[in-house]
């Protein structure tokens, strides 16, 4: 069994290829494979560490697509389910002149999947239960799902890791019931990791110090606040800065996934993944590897294709 589980959204990314327009006016598009949960499986898989991915496609040519693209990767494909009757969700994305991203959902097959159509005995050997689904927190039958998996988590002492992934285009006349959902997650994990904007949306808070200290007492054990190109804080029991590296970023799309991905692979590769939580200098070590994968990825375009391997951060 997968060392890793990631149940949530897989979707269909058409990126713009004509960079600094806005949506309304891009004609040209590149299909992509995409969706955050899928995003951290892949880069799990790259990195050494096995992936499982759990959700629902619409039984059509895109999600034929997606299947086969996460099976191209080795990401574990067995309990996705093809949907008869809602398409593959599909997002449309435009980028900046500075990489950054403006997203426009048309929701699909993601959100329609329940607890009863998951076999939870099949991941009794798994060490890491990773939430970072854009879609669950919208609440119906995903959230469901997301809850019977922190059942599950708690009762096995699996380490649950928490990543809200929260997006203006889903969220923005909903955001009370994003911090609400968020903080009911939130009081049963290991790991949250959080942007600056999500960190703020969750606590009201805008200093980091603060807003890690809140993040803390909601039952966060460790924290991890993503600052961009300025590299992160993480944080136990002391908070720690670690720095990224520079790059010319083409396109953001995906380079957090591609960080908590590296975090999660290192500590999947530990015998006991919950021994992280009393050593903070590994702790450290393996953000600054993760900063550097988050950093590289944004060099290339889209989300799957542009997650490195280890060989290529230490070449």
């Amino acid at each position: 069994m997968a060392k890793v589980i990631c149940p949530g959204e897989v979707l269909i990314d058409f990126i713009s290829l004509e960079n600094g327009k806005k949506l309304v006016d891009v004609e040209k598009f590149q299909k992509k494979a995409g969706g955050a949960p899928a995003n951290v499986a892949t880069a799990l898989v790259k990195l050494g560490a096995s992936a499982e991915f759990v959700g629902a496609v619409g039984k059509d040519s895109f999600g034929k697509f997606l299947i086969e693209t996460l099976e191209h990767y080795k990401v574990g494909t067995s309990h996705v389910i093809e949907d008869p009757n809602l398409g593959t969700t599909i997002a449309y994305v435009s980028i900046d002149e500075d990489g950054e991203r403006d997203f426009e959902f048309m929701r699909g097959a993601d959100g329609n999947i329940s607890p009863e159509q998951i076999n939870f005995e099949a991941f009794n050997d798994c060490k890491i239960v990773h939430l970072g689904s854009a879609t669950a927190l919208l609440g119906a039958q995903l959230y469901e799902v997301y809850q019977a998996f922190i059942d599950f988590a708690t009762k096995n002492d699996k380490f649950i890791s928490f990543d809200p992934n929260y997006r203006d285009a889903l969220y923005h006349d909903k955001q009370a019931l994003f911090v609400k959902h968020c903080k009911e997650v939130i009081k049963h994990v290991d790991l949250i990791k959080v942007s600056e904007e999500e960190g703020q949306i969750i606590t009201g808070e805008e200093n980091h110090e603060k807003m890690i200290a809140a993040l803390h007492a909601l039952g966060a054990k460790i924290v991890t606040l993503t600052l961009g190109k300025e590299g992160s804080l993480v944080s136990i029991e002391k908070t720690y800065k670690v720095e990224s590296v520079p790059v010319k970023m083409i396109d953001s799309t995906g380079a957090g996934d591609a960080f908590i991905g590296a975090l999660l692979s290192q500590i999947a590769n530990l015998e006991q993944p919950k021994s992280i939580l009393t050593d903070e200098a590994m702790l450290v070590d393996f953000t600054k590897n993760a900063n550097k994968v988050g950093a590289l990825t944004t060099t290339k375009l889209g989300a799957l294709d542009s997650i490195p391997s280890w060989d290529e951060i230490t070449a």
